[in-house]
């Protein structure tokens, strides 16, 4: 069964086209990403699939139930959203029992002492909320919305802010509810995350759906258009190279982009004829790549 079904939805607010006739289906049991620029759509549509906002048209489904009625499915969904917000006078597991309240869980105390160890925050039920670190806290608040053990997870940008120890972490908590039945729908600006966790990946851009199937397959929309290169010296001038449409210089390393139907080889020759070549690889662009060719204010300019 798909998780979540948004069929031709529309939402507006005043004059501004949030999300335009967007479409898609969410795979049950996937990891789905969300990505997109911000102001793009991606958080309209996550409150939408959770009933914050209703669309103006369209049909949102979510775990077989219609969305626009009441409340369903509330109690199956696990949400943590971009803006985190706790009690901040209240104990930690005093908190966490709460917020399993409100979803119907009970007897959670020994869930919440096994996540705040998997989490490395052993020893913290009787710390207030408000002494944590911004880290600590969106680990706690990851935690209060997996305790009903939701069939279907939300997370609205959970690494923003998060060292990369914590972002560890967190990405191994995510898979682990996901082996354990869960879809997850998040949305992130970290592309190389979204490359490695995602089962399929969504793009919306300016509330459009630009993007929708797995990384394979987007890529392969774009096929073996790239080169990454690595010199032994600097004074190459890659854009004027026959046959490079486009240069990102990382310093030590570049990427180019070909124009259809250049000779990679060629290229390569000539890079050859001007400095030494440590590294040299033919490759499909990167996500990342291709949410700058997107969205990007150099595209824009094509539009």
């Amino acid at each position: 069964m798909s998780a979540v079904e948004i069929q031709g939805v529309t939402k507006t607010f005043g004059t501004k086209v949030a999300v335009h006739d967007l479409s898609l289906v969410v795979p049950g049991g996937s990891v789905y990403g969300f990505i997109g620029p911000n102001g793009s759509g991606k958080s309209t549509t996550i409150r939408m699939i959770m009933r914050i906002f209703h669309p103006d048209r369209g049909q949102i489904r979510v775990l077989g139930e219609d969305a626009t009625m009441g409340d369903a499915a509330n109690d199956r969904i696990g949400y943590l959203p971009e803006e985190r917000g706790l009690y901040r006078k209240m104990f930690i597991g005093e908190l966490l029992e709460f917020c399993a309240s409100l979803k119907g869980a009970t007897n959670v105390k020994a869930d919440i002492r096994r996540w705040l160890e998997r989490l490395d925050l052993a020893g913290y039920e009787k710390k207030r909320f408000e002494a944590l670190s911004k880290g600590m806290g969106q680990k706690v608040q990851f935690i209060a919305s997996i305790l009903h053990r939701p069939e279907l997870l939300i997370l609205d940008e959970p690494f923003s802010g998060l060292d990369p120890v914590n972002m560890e972490v967190l990405k191994d908590a995510i898979l682990e509810v996901k082996q354990q039945g869960s879809t997850i729908l998040f949305s992130t600006h970290d592309m190389d995350v979204a490359e490695k966790m995602c089962d399929f990946i969504f793009m919306i851009y300016n509330g459009r759906k630009v993007l929708d199937g797995t990384l394979d397959s987007i890529q392969n929309d774009y096929g073996s258009d790239t080169l990454r290169i690595r010199t032994a010296g600097n004074g190459v001038a890659y854009d004027r190279l026959p046959g490079v449409e486009r240069v990102n210089d990382y310093g030590r390393f570049q990427e180019l982009r070909m124009t259809r139907g250049a000779d990679s080889q060629a290229i390569l020759r000539e890079i050859i004829s001007k400095t030494k070549v440590e590294h040299f690889e033919v490759a499909r662009p990167s996500l990342r790549d291709i949410f700058v060719r997107i969205a990007g204010p150099q595209e824009a300019t094509h539009e």
